[in-house]
């Protein structure tokens, strides 16, 4: 969760004066702060970019109309955040993300204008690679040098513990981002930009050692609106083999299997669900820890949809993919879900959708 106070958290169950607010960076370097009347912020661990940003603001203005106009719309940035009017003269916001400007469109005339964007790692994944281009060294070294590619002045922030990787060619017209998520994976890891607009390398918590960030209760004073709790063996794994073999590096092939191997797990390989294996195979991994790391990234993703759930509640903007939220349910049931995405609506009403991508039982 995006560090805010205790007072933050408290007054999201309260009564409050929720507070928006939309910045415009053209790139001429003019900021606009942009009187809004809508829009959301939808945040999902599932897209590899996994910010994008409706806006609808009233002033039609904004529609680029002469070249100049154009010059200093295509390019520019949208800085979002939402928080809480404490009433006193004070106010506190939390980013919710840094977005490339995609698309503006309206009524010239009478508007609104609706404005879109996808965060940052849009730039580099839109970069597409119009030579050979070889990535090599260290997990941090290799998406640093491909972020800073597109994006010079990228701050980059690594949540794990460095490790080499062999040599990676990709081809022209290659995605440099997916090339990034590649890396990653070789280290066991995500890279992802955050609500700041930086860049992140870091691992998925583990749902049963992480300690819960928000509690989600109904009843009086509590934020709950509603909730549902799914099951489905769809396109679920419960075991991931990763491969490596890199013959330019001499590097001889290696290769691991992951599997559930917790007795109590329904996806139990070798139990009832039976073996359902994903494979995964990348140049970059060279050892047999690298190839297990990536096989246990993978397979954290690959059996979690067995239990998902779909909880509504009032919103919270504070949220981050992965963070652990203890749910009670209507009926005094209580469990800890696993966040993958919601929406973070710009206007004050609404409800605030969260999906988990995992959920078990709180005792």
């Amino acid at each position: 969760m995006y560090p805010v106070s205790a007072r933050f958290l408290a007054s999201l169950a309260e009564s409050h004066t929720p507070v928006t607010r939309v910045q415009l960076f053209l790139t001429t370097g003019e900021v606009k702060e942009l009187e809004h009347t809508g829009g959301s912020v939808t945040v999902d661990r599932g897209q590899a970019i996994r910010r994008t940003c409706t806006v609808t603001v009233p002033d039609p203005a904004l529609i680029p109309r002469t070249p100049a106009d154009q010059l200093a719309t295509y390019g520019a940035r949208l800085r979002i955040a939402r928080g809480v009017d404490y009433g006193d003269g004070t106010e506190e916001l939390v980013p919710l993300g840094v977005f490339r400007l995609d698309s503006v469109d309206g009524d010239v005339s009478e508007g609104p204008v609706t404005l879109q964007g996808k965060d940052l790692s849009a730039i580099v994944a839109d970069d597409k690679l119009t030579a050979m281009y070889r990535a090599a060294g260290t997990v941090v070294g290799a998406i640093t040098a491909l972020i800073q590619r597109s994006i010079p002045e990228a701050d980059i922030i690594s949540l794990i513990g460095d490790t080499p990787i062999g040599s990676r060619t990709f081809d022209v017209e290659a995605d440099p981002w997916e090339g990034c998520r590649e890396i990653a994976a070789a280290a066991g890891a995500d890279v992802y930009c955050n609500a700041d607009g930086v860049f992140v390398i870091g691992t998925l918590p583990d749902l049963p050692t992480t300690e819960p960030v928000w509690a989600v209760e109904a009843g009086e004073g509590g934020v709950y609106i509603s909730g549902k709790r799914a099951m489905t063996s769809d396109n679920v794994h419960n075991g991931v083999m990763a491969r490596g073999e890199n013959a330019s590096d001499g590097i001889p092939p290696v290769s691991y299997l992951a599997v559930d191997d917790d007795p109590g797990s329904p996806t139990y390989w070798g139990g009832p669900y039976g073996r359902r294996p994903l494979f995964y195979s990348s140049s970059t991994l060279t050892t047999t820890a690298a190839c297990a790391a990536a096989a246990n990234l993978k397979l954290a993703a690959a059996k979690a949809p067995n239990a998902a759930g779909d909880i509504s509640s009032l919103p919270n903007p504070a949220l981050e993919p992965g963070d652990v939220i203890r749910v009670t349910h209507e009926d005094g049931t209580r469990e800890l879900h696993q966040v993958a995405s919601f929406s973070v609506p710009l206007d004050l009403g609404g409800d605030f959708p969260i999906s988990t991508i995992s959920a078990k039982e709180d005792a």
